[in-house]
């Protein structure tokens, strides 16, 4: 199989920490299929359990050596095809005053050199937020790691990243993680495409661990000594900058909302310049002359008509994959499993096929869909090659087809299954990856909406080296909203922005990653504002980081300053104006329900689930389409509130004692709370609390969760969104500390 195989040559050398930048248009390939584990005979499994064992313990000294020998498990030896070099496993686990811990590190070739390394501690309570460490000294205990584990080569901590700092977005019942990414050096440049990534618990211990496996033992470098000076690359480069527009569709995994920005994207087709010859690295390799700016042909010039104008029925989609998916192999039989109508991740309606051939030896299954109103197949993969190897057949003996005739194919296969989605779709911008185990061709034609190519919006079609199809998968996602193309600044103002925030940075890269390529040349590649990922906003003329990195709003206050920003940067709390925002003004019962909802839970509101068609609606209020539907009905599966009024007063304050009671439901103990008689309060207010409130004020006093202030507890107290983040956070530390959590 074609898998990247690319990793770190390890001997003793200082550790050196600077600015490291990775290609900005490096791409990954998605169509890899991932390595499939081969148990090795027993007689190649030179190590034992001890061996591994004592391996882990020298590289964590101390850490663990409350795990006997019985907490470890050990999988035999491995390997991944195409491979010599062996693999071993070492899993553990133990429970700890009821609470379990569970860790598992893998180990390669005959010196036991670590590969990855994951661990998940029996109690994280000062990994909560505020965490025990912060980023900073997260950072110097990963540096000494590393100290500690090097055997060789020299590494650099990665700062041009996708912001590994801020604070992440979770729960607050979740640990927090600080992330680092360092790479290797060679010649003291940097090789984008080897690194090491640590991370570091709250509580400072190490909990995970990974590299990029060397296994191209002829890798070759060029010689530094041959790069051309830097001034000279970047002004030729900037001579010929130009930029191109692009929608860019962001999603919110946790509502399913989609937004959708207009961009300007600097030189789409340049991966970097080669610093010797000066030759400008594109999709396509190098080239002399400067890539040109994208040509969009569309694959139609108008709509065509579907393969099915009036509709799809169930028995109509039934013949259509019978015919799709019919072989003429002996001993495998065609059974179609199920058939189900449901609207899919991109709000189609669609018929759902899943299907098992079956032979001698066992199966194989797969999934299609039909588009409901068009009668077309949108999502299919062929799983027939593989029927073949687990046969011990021959796959097809054709000479493989170039890539323009495959090319031709692809688009057959689109016109054949697709017909009404030719219009919105183009021909492909870049080369077609080519898996050359298979000699098969992959291609991507991507959207384009008002004459602008959609990134991350496309039609992908493999084709077989005999032209066949191998999977089709259509990517269209429903936008009401385009921004208008004639809003965005001009081309010149943005070309000027873009110009203005260029410059290089030299590093090791190759020029393709085929399985014969062992060498890595010295390439410039191109940063904006001194990071490689980033892209102008065609509106506002502003810089956006990815993941809105960049737009954290930060509010101030006396005393809870530290636990609102966290919030807001979680998400938890929504704030709109940060100048407006006054964090001692009382919060209404929705906002606390919500942010307390998402301090404690994942809602993934837009997702589809064929079993909750029919949305239950505990209050008139709050239908499915309110904006706090998710949080009410999350709630009340929790049991923090109660559908035992008509409608949930979601604009009123919530006074101190309410807020008692949610905390206590959600902490799950509710039912010691309830027996208010046996509860005496001290507070000098203490007529002031509703007698059969009485058990959650006492219980969320004694935990410390509402406090009284000298003696007096005010229950009727409108709670700020100060006291509420400060609370809420204490809450979670108490969930965290029970194993009580809502993750789901």
């Amino acid at each position: 199989m074609n898998f990247k195989q690319v990793g770190i040559i390890l001997g003793a050398s200082a550790l050196s920490f600077g600015l490291f930048s990775t290609n900005v248009h490096a791409t990954t390939n998605l169509n890899e299929k991932p390595p499939v584990q081969i148990q090795a005979a027993s007689t190649e499994n030179v190590f034992n359990k001890e061996d591994l064992i004592k391996k882990f313990r020298a590289l964590f000294p101390k850490q663990f050596d409350f795990l006997k020998s019985a907490d470890f498990q050990m999988n035999g030896g491995y390997y991944y095809p195409g491979e010599e070099t062996m693999r071993y496993d070492l899993n553990f686990t133990k429970t700890i005053d009821g609470k379990q811990l569970y860790g598992n590190v893998s180990f390669v070739g005959k010196d036991l050199q670590i590969e990855n390394f994951y661990y998940q501690p029996a109690t994280v309570t000062e990994a909560l937020f505020p965490a025990k460490v912060s980023k900073v000294e997260a950072q110097k205990i990963a540096g000494e790691f590393m100290k500690k584990y090097l055997d060789g080569g020299e590494y650099q901590l990665e700062t041009d990243s996708y912001g590994y700092g801020n604070y992440p977005t979770q729960l607050l019942t979740e640990p927090i993680r600080y992330s680092f990414s360092y790479t290797r050096l060679k010649n003291k440049v940097s090789i984008y495409d080897q690194r090491i990534e640590v991370s570091v618990l709250g509580n400072g211990e190490i909990v995970g661990f990974y590299r990029n496996q060397d296994t191209n033992k002829a890798t070759t470098f060029e010689d530094v000594k041959q790069v051309k000076a830097i001034d000279g690359i970047l002004k030729k480069v900037k001579e010929n900058l130009y930029v191109e527009k692009q929608y860019q569709i962001e999603t919110d995994y946790q509502t399913g909302e989609r937004h959708v920005r207009l961009i300007y994207q600097p030189i789409p087709n340049l991966l970097g310049v080669h610093a010797s010859s000066g030759k400008y690295l594109t999709l396509n390799g190098y080239s002399a002359d400067f890539p040109k700016k994208s040509s969009i042909s569309m694959l139609a010039s108008k709509s065509v008509p579907p393969k099915n104008k009036g509709g799809t029925t169930i028995e109509q989609a039934k013949k259509m994959a019978e015919q799709l998916l019919k072989v003429d192999l002996k001993g495998v039989k065609l059974n179609i499993e199920s058939i189900s109508e449901m609207t899919n991740y991109n709000g189609q309606e669609v018929i759902s096929i899943q299907y098992m051939y079956s032979y001698k030896n066992g199966g194989s299954g797969a999934s299609l869909e039909i588009d409901k109103q068009t009668g077309e197949v949108i999502q299919y993969y062929n799983v027939k090659n593989e029927i073949l190897e687990q046969m011990g057949e021959k796959p097809s003996e054709a000479k493989p087809l170039t890539e323009k005739q495959s090319l031709e194919k692809a688009i057959g296969h689109i016109k054949k299954w697709i017909p009404s989605y030719l219009h919105n779709y183009a021909k492909p911008m870049e080369s077609a990856y080519f898996d050359e185990f298979q000699g098969s061709y992959m291609f991507n034609f991507p959207r384009v909406v008002n004459g602008v190519i959609v990134s991350g919006d496309s039609i992908s079609v493999g084709v077989a080296k005999d032209g066949s199809l191998n999977n089709l998968s259509v990517n269209y996602q429903e936008i009401e909203n385009w921004p208008s193309p004639d809003k965005a600044i001009s081309e010149k103002q943005a070309k000027e922005i873009v110009t203005k925030a260029l410059s290089l940075r030299l590093n090791y890269m190759k020029s393709n990653h085929k399985p014969e390529n062992n060498h890595y040349d010295l390439v410039y590649s191109p940063l904006f504002n001194k990071r490689s990922f980033s892209s102008l906003d065609a509106l506002t003329g502003e810089w956006k980081a990815p993941f809105g990195e960049n737009t954290s709003i930060v509010v101030s206050h006396a005393w809870a300053e530290e636990e609102l920003n966290y919030l807001i940067s979680t998400k938890a709390l929504d704030i709109k104006d940060p100048k407006q925002f006054d964090g001692d003004a009382a919060i209404s019962k929705g906002e606390a329900l919500k942010v307390m909802m998402k301090s404690l839970t994942y809602m993934y509101e837009g997702y589809y689930y064929p079993e909750q068609e029919n949305k239950k609606q505990s209050f008139d209020n709050i239908n499915p389409e309110h904006p706090l539907y998710q949080s009410v009905e999350r709630a009340v599966e929790m049991g923090v509130i109660k559908p035992d009024t008509k409608d949930f007063a979601i604009d009123e304050p919530i006074s101190k004692e309410q807020l008692a009671v949610w905390y206590i439901r959600a902490l799950g103990l509710e039912q010691a709370a309830n027996h208010s008689t046996i509860y005496k309060l001290s507070f000098t207010d203490a007529d002031k609390v509703q007698k059969e409130l009485a058990g959650y004020v006492v219980i969320a006093n004694s935990l410390k969760l509402l406090e009284a202030d000298k003696d007096i507890f005010n229950p009727k107290k409108e709670v700020t969104y100060a006291e509420l983040a400060v609370s809420t956070i204490r809450l979670a530390h108490k969930i965290s500390e029970k194993s009580r959590a809502f993750p789901y």
